[in-house]
């Protein structure tokens, strides 16, 4: 039967926790005035009426600290707005250390927090003793402290949210159910069905209505599995059980207290896997110990509403002694309560914020494991891609589509708990989790392992980062510094300046676009010109605000037909643009464009070094092999298809680390004969092979670009100092947005004068005497310079070859140059190499 419930809106957010009403709240703030909110049962009814409130500005990401600190900021202001006080206890964050290595790790990620306006503090053991003498602080080195930070009642955080929200004209529904999605072609049906109480469980009623809407965002918490049935999509957001308990008053505490003493931060003990608040005299202990399990991976029961599963006291039996050892006081004092709910997770622990993949108006906000840390911000940064286009820092690490249709159940599973369980871990930058690996090889795999291959992955696919002994402890050898394996990845470097190696890049993503509408939209699609036949050319698709959305290589086989290669990392992500904008494409032309991935179709060895020549030419088969890979015959950015033995291969003269060198494009099913005919013609040449790290540092070397590090969605093509790659004599999408915005600020290269036993890892401020200038996307070593190299951003006026700065590592700042646009071989005469 119908409803009185409105069933005409702009925006339908789906979820009325804290992440769903901060949506609401801000889409409303951003101007959009017919936004509604459905709830299932009540609002906080899920995660967020168990959740303990804390506000962690700690992240090593870039976006992810964005977001925590809008909220931070955010939450402050909630009460002269509203009226309800958020409960915000401003008390301070402290992150203690027990090891010098967990102290570099604070030491970059402060540098990563100065480069988003976060602030901190250092203190020593001997000033935390002084200002919380409760705590015991044997065995630590130091802490870090951030001042503004504290935790927050989340229920309250989100009635002052729905309230804001319904002060701007938002309509918030509880006790409705979602259904069903149907997409009409310009608008979303929602099928939804009024819940009742029965019994003490939540039971569909016959009234239901459907509620047309421009718009649909589901937050819907530990409900995500069954949102992405209802979507038909997949999504790795499944919940992990996370218990805290809290103490009976501790006297010790009280006393204190009683005396004039501050309240205690948040206390985190890292090492010990454990955060720790005041609690009514008390003590709230969270830990994130080893073994918790993933619950409700195929849908929440309906019987389960705001409901806890039972304490298991003996898993996290180290952490609680390991907290009375920290805090002593605590030894005697009974436990009061205790909580065992479900969080949701994802396989990195960072939040799937962004449009759903293969779906048009439909917004994901799913799987926050600090969702009230994460709940301010994402409504933010949610709420400017939806009204405007584009966020205002790039948020596709964030993005649903990273993990694409190959992710299963099981998978989410195993990495999810892991996730959890590496809350606290130390978190290297070089770190690689091995839970639910290996599970996408190439074929090649074995014969890379038995060749000492480390391998990281990507996108689900192993990947050598470098190849070391036999014996050798990859996870030994991980550092903030320079780990074991700095010393491999430097030699796999000087092989291809000097010599000739093979590196594995069967993880590119690939995609043939053909068909007679073809040439036009990537000429719409891309901004660089479009290569002729048999030729190819680096260039980027924009967004609609004229940032980079994706970079491509494309190679042009026929007049309609193109081979589009990208980051390995992105696959689904490039796809669902690129499938989306050829339909947008063909709507408004008529005209037919297929797109099609082939990434596992084909695997790639990157051929690289001056000899790279010499070891092709044994193998191709050719009338004249003498000149089959001359400049004449195969000039460099060109393709061709050739025969290396028995494997065709369609080669490009392309090559990331900027030296003489081919990209061999070969049938999957091949590999193992290309590799071992490779292997066996570069020996006597003294063929190496190369991992994914030292080939990150060469291409600095060169200044190329990465996606997700010097490309983004917070900047043009034009900001990222790449105007050969734009031809501003034809029309491409995004092309009037990008000029509107101009240049705000400029990528670089910089040499550094770093400390002996380190390098930049891409996250660190730049500073101009001592005011902070800008920020590095990317850092390594380069063998060319002897020293330390990074790429970043900074002031157009101050992007000029010889400039000096300071880069912060390690809380010092250490000298940087400026240099020119590819400091390495800057006439490209090594690429051009003849025969």
């Amino acid at each position: 039967m119908n409803s009185a419930i409105k069933t005409h809106v702009k925006a339908l957010v789906v979820g009325g926790g804290a992440v769903g009403t901060s949506i609401a709240y801000h889409l409303a703030k951003a101007g959009w005035q017919d936004v509604m909110l459905l709830e299932r049962d009540e609002l906080t009814s899920g995660s967020t009426w168990h959740a303990a409130g804390l506000l962690p500005l700690f992240n090593m990401s870039y976006a992810t600290t964005h977001i925590h600190k809008y909220s931070v900021d955010f939450y402050k202001t909630l009460e002269a707005e509203t009226g309800l006080n958020a409960g915000f206890s401003v008390v301070g964050n402290l992150r203690m250390a027990q090891t010098t290595s967990r102290m570099d790790e604070y030491r970059l990620y402060a540098s990563t927090a100065e480069t988003a306006g976060v602030p901190y503090e250092w203190m020593t053991p001997a000033q935390i003793r002084e200002r919380w003498p409760l705590v015991n602080v044997e065995g630590l080195q130091g802490a870090i402290f951030h001042p503004t930070d504290g935790y927050i009642n989340p229920a309250d955080v989100t009635m002052a949210m729905a309230k804001g929200a319904r002060q701007r004209g938002v309509v918030i529904e509880r006790k409705w159910q979602v259904d069903s999605y149907t997409w009409t072609g310009s608008e979303w049906q929602v099928g939804v069905t009024k819940m009742v109480e029965k019994g003490g469980n939540l039971v569909p009623s016959e009234e239901t209505a459907v509620i047309t809407a421009e718009h649909v965002v589901t937050a819907t918490g530990n409900h995500a599995q069954r949102t992405a049935k209802l979507l038909g999509i997949k999504t790795p957001a499944i919940p992990v059980e996370h218990q805290f308990i809290v103490t009976e008053p501790d006297p010790a505490l009280v006393a204190y207290r009683q005396q004039g003493g501050a309240e205690h931060p948040v206390l985190r003990d890292a090492d010990a896997k454990w955060y720790v608040r005041e609690e009514r005299g008390g003590w709230i202990l969270g830990p994130y110990e080893r073994n918790a399990p993933a619950r409700f991976a195929y849908g929440v029961p309906d019987s389960f509403r705001a409901d806890l599963f039972p304490l298991d006291l003996d898993r996290i039996e180290e952490e609680y002694m390991s907290m009375i050892h920290r805090l002593p006081s605590s030894e005697t004092v009974g436990l009061k309560d205790d909580f065992n709910g479900p969080i949701c997770y994802t396989p990195d622990g960072n939040p799937l914020v962004g449009p759903a993949p293969g779906l048009r108006n439909m917004w994901l906000a799913e799987g926050f494991s600090f969702g009230i840390t994460a709940a301010g911000g994402t409504g933010y940064y949610l709420a400017q891609m939806m009204v405007d286009g584009e966020a205002e820092i790039d948020m596709a690490s964030l993005d649903p589509k990273r993990y694409g249709n190959w992710m299963t159940t099981e998978y989410a599973v195993a990495k999810n708990e892991e996730a959890y369980e590496h809350v606290f871990i130390l978190h290297h930058p070089d770190e690689e989790r091995p839970a639910a690996r290996p599970l996408r090889t190439s074929p090649a795999y074995d014969r890379q392992k038995a060749a000492g291959a480390q391998f990281g992955h990507v996108n689900g696919w192993e990947r050598p980062n470098y190849y070391a002994p036999e014996g050798f402890d990859d996870h030994a050898a991980r550092s903030f510094r320079r780990g074991g394996w700095w010393q491999y990845a430097v030699e796999e470097a000087k092989a291809i300046r000097e010599g000739v190696g093979l590196v594995d890049a069967t993880a590119f993503t690939k995609h043939t676009v053909k068909g007679n509408g073809a040439t036009e939209f990537l000429d719409w699609f891309t901004c660089n010109k479009l290569p002729k036949v048999g030729r190819i050319n680096l260039t980027y698709a924009l967004t609609s605000a004229g940032t980079t959305r994706t970079e491509y290589t494309i190679v042009r086989n026929a007049e309609d037909s193109y081979y589009l290669v990208s980051a390995g990392a992105w696959t689904a992500y490039d796809q669902d643009y690129l499938l989306k904008s050829a339909e947008d494409f063909m709507a408004k032309t008529g005209k037919l464009v297929i797109v099609q991935d082939v990434t596992t179709q084909w695997g790639v060895f990157a051929i690289a070094g001056p000899k790279s020549r010499d070891l092709l030419k044994t193998l191709i088969r050719d009338a004249d092999p003498e000149t089959a890979l001359s400049n004449k015959r195969f000039p460099w950015l060109s393709a061709r298809q050739i025969e290396l033995g028995m494997v065709p291969v369609n080669a490009i003269r392309v090559a990331y680390t900027g030296e003489l060198g081919w990209e061999l494009h070969h049938p999957m099913e091949m590999q193992n004969h290309l590799w071992d005919a490779l292997m066996k013609a570069g020996e006597p040449l003294g063929l190496k092979l190369v991992g994914a790290r030292a080939q990150n540092w060469l291409r600095q070397e060169k200044s190329y670009r990465a996606f997700g590090n010097e490309l983004g969605r917070d900047a043009t093509p034009a900001e990222a100092d790449l105007p050969r790659f734009i031809d501003l004599s034809k029309d491409f999408h995004g092309k009037a947005a990008m000029e509107a915005l101009g240049v705000r600020s400029k990528c670089v290269t910089l040499l550094i004068d770093g400390p002996d036993d380190a390098d930049p890892w891409g996250r660190e401020a730049l500073y101009d005497g001592a005011t902070k200038v800008g920020r590095l996307t990317s850092g390594g070593y380069s063998v060319a310079f002897g020293k330390s190299i990074g790429m970043g951003y900074v002031a157009p006026a101050l992007a000029v070859p010889g400039t000096k700065l300071k880069v912060k590592m390690f809380n010092e700042l250490w000298d940087a140059e400026i240099t020119e646009d590819s400091p390495y071989d800057p006439k490209n005469t090594t690429i051009r190499l003849d025969a």
